[in-house]
């Protein structure tokens, strides 16, 4: 994060509304294919879904690049051949821009362009910005003594104003650089000294001048600051480039005033709108590594701390580098630890499940041993039995012909009565845990965890699919096993009040009610469940029922429950 830089949408946005006529109409089209590329970081009041936007952010970090590096290569094809000396210029500066936070050895490659044609035009103004931009970039690819030799050559006295505060700034970044490389007291100074000189020549208005004016008292006023910030992020888009550094403005606030929740927060929001905007020059992911570390969490530390390397190396900023060095050094000796801990553990619970597989095998050996000790055993019984039938068979034969015809009866009505109920209370519960099933994926797609199956999952159809099958083939099989339900059912009700089913219809809603009830079903709750209605529903489904009966309405319900019992007898 930086006070200059600009994100790469609005800055070619805004160079080709001011330069249209330079290109063709043919090129037209890539100007509206720019804008449909800006899209605003959005960003949550929980710290958790933050922090899983900087995860999101840091999985497709090299997405973010190569966007970036697409659309830096989409504006260099629209460049027109034949620009002048100063639309060549500002053309220039602005690939400087983009590069400016992105990579430093082609902003200095292009600087250094603008040098030569400032010379060329002998235009002291162009000359000396592009003087104070190799300033900033010298400095902070490490080449200090490049950056001081060339700020020193500009002669402040003869700067237009309007480079001043360029000039103030490079001056002050100078030092901040310098001083990752050798800390000094005097580097401090130097920092505020031409911080206030910048704020001097700054319009008060300014989105610049503000945030300087509270780098300014910063830790000085931290209350005082914390309010100003806060009301200043109220008014930035979460797509400002300055977004990163308020944000990283209070996390440090919140670093000092050791609030370790809010610190995390801010340098997240920060670390994550520099990941989008592809800023490889960011404070935010180190300061956020080390507080993950502090707390103990060294795993996302180290991730932390890998991407703020990779970004300080991809851009050739070397004071970030050195300012990684040390903490890179104490958290991967942590995390190397904690690997070979775990690879011990690992080891350990690895031989524990030999054991136990070892175990296991002896124990099914032993089982396999007593099941044919049993079998022999079983074998043995059953020849003295078949002895002992032999010689009551003549005695007990009759009265076995009976015993099974009364077990086979008694089996009927078992299947009948129990084991069909319970066949479709389990498919009842399957349809439950597939709706279960689909609620969870739903919540996770709308997480955009996995597009595809959020769009699988969205409908109903499935389940309502099922139902329909499930009810379907509840009243086939019912009807199998009391094919005269419908009849005797309507002959317990009033005849004006009798069901008349549909066209195709084998069961209605109320017909299944009491269907479920002559199945011994009789629980209101459980019916519910089974239909999927309200148990208020149900209760009046039964009441409304009993009032319809040409029968007693206490004896209603107990008489379904008699339906088919005479044919089953038969």
């Amino acid at each position: 994060m930086s006070l200059e830089i600009i994100p790469i949408n609005c800055i070619t946005l805004l160079y080709l509304w001011e330069s249209l006529s330079l290109f063709n109409l043919k090129n037209y089209w890539l100007f509206f294919l720019l804008v449909l590329l800006s899209n605003p970081v959005h960003a949550s009041d929980s710290t958790d879904t933050i922090l899983d936007k900087l995860n999101d952010a840091l999985k497709n970090k090299q997405r973010y690049v190569e966007l970036k590096e697409e659309r830096i290569l989409n504006f260099k094809k629209i460049k027109s051949d034949n620009l002048t000396k100063e639309q060549e210029y500002n053309y220039n500066k602005n690939l400087y821009t983009e590069y400016l936070k992105f990579n430093s050895d082609s902003a200095i490659l292009y600087v250094k362009k603008n040098l030569k044609i400032a010379e060329e035009l002998k235009n002291k103004d162009l000359s000396d910005l592009a003087k104070i931009q190799l300033v900033t970039l010298y400095s902070s690819s490490g080449k200090y003594r490049e950056s001081e030799a060339l700020v020193k050559s500009i002669d402040k006295n003869t700067l237009s104003k309007t480079l001043l505060p360029n000039y103030y700034t490079a001056y002050r970044e100078f030092f901040e650089h310098y001083a990752a490389n050798s800390y000094s007291i005097e580097y401090l100074k130097q920092i505020q000294k031409y911080r206030d000189s910048l704020l001097m020549v700054l319009d008060p208005s300014t989105l610049n001048y503000k945030i300087n004016k509270i780098q300014q008292g910063i830790y000085r006023k931290t209350g005082t600051a914390e309010k100003q910030l806060k009301i200043l992020l109220e008014s930035i888009k979460e797509d400002n480039p300055q977004y990163a550094m308020v944000t990283y403005l209070l996390g440090s606030i919140y670093e000092k005033t050791h609030q370790m929740e809010l610190r995390k927060r801010y340098y997240a929001l920060s670390a994550t709108a520099d990941l989008r905007n592809a800023n490889k020059d960011n404070a935010s992911l180190q300061e956020l590594a080390q507080a993950f570390y502090e707390m103990g969490d060294v795993d996302m530390a180290y991730k932390l701390t890998q991407s703020a390397i990779e970004d300080a190396l991809y851009c050739n900023v070397q004071f970030r580098t050195l300012l990684m060095s040390q903490v890179y050094s104490i958290i991967n000796t942590v995390y190397l630890e904690k690997e070979a801990k775990r690879k011990t553990e690992l080891q350990l619970y690895l031989l524990c499940i030999s054991l136990l597989s070892a175990f296991l095998l002896v124990a099914i050996i032993y089982v396999y041993k007593q099941m044919k000790k049993v079998s022999r055993i079983r074998g043995e019984l059953y020849e003295t039995s078949q002895k002992l039938a032999e010689l009551n068979k003549d005695i007990t034969e009759t009265n076995n012909q009976l015993q099974e015809r009364n077990a086979q009866l008694s089996e009927s009505n078992h299947i009948k009565e129990e084991y069909i109920a319970h066949f479709f209370n389990l498919c009842s519960t399957y349809i439950n845990k597939l709706e279960n099933y689909r609620i969870i994926l739903n919540k996770k797609a709308t997480a955009k965890q996995f597009d595809e199956i959020y769009k699988m999952l969205k409908s109903t159809t499935l389940v309502d699919n099922e139902l329909e099958e499930l009810y379907k083939n509840f009243d086939i099989i019912f009807l199998n096993l009391y094919p005269t339900f419908v009849k005797d059912f309507n002959d317990l009700l009033i005849k004006d009040e009798q069901i008349v089913l549909k066209q195709g219809e084998l069961l209605n809603t109320e017909l299944r009610i009491f269907a479920l009830i002559r199945l011994g079903i009789t629980d209101s709750v459980k019916i519910a469940a089974f239909l999927r209605y309200s148990l208020s529903t149900i209760y009046n489904y039964r009441t409304r029922a009993r009032n319809k009966a040409a029968v007693s309405r206490n004896d209603f319900e107990e008489m379904v429950m008699k339906i088919g019992l005479i044919s089953l007898k038969v």
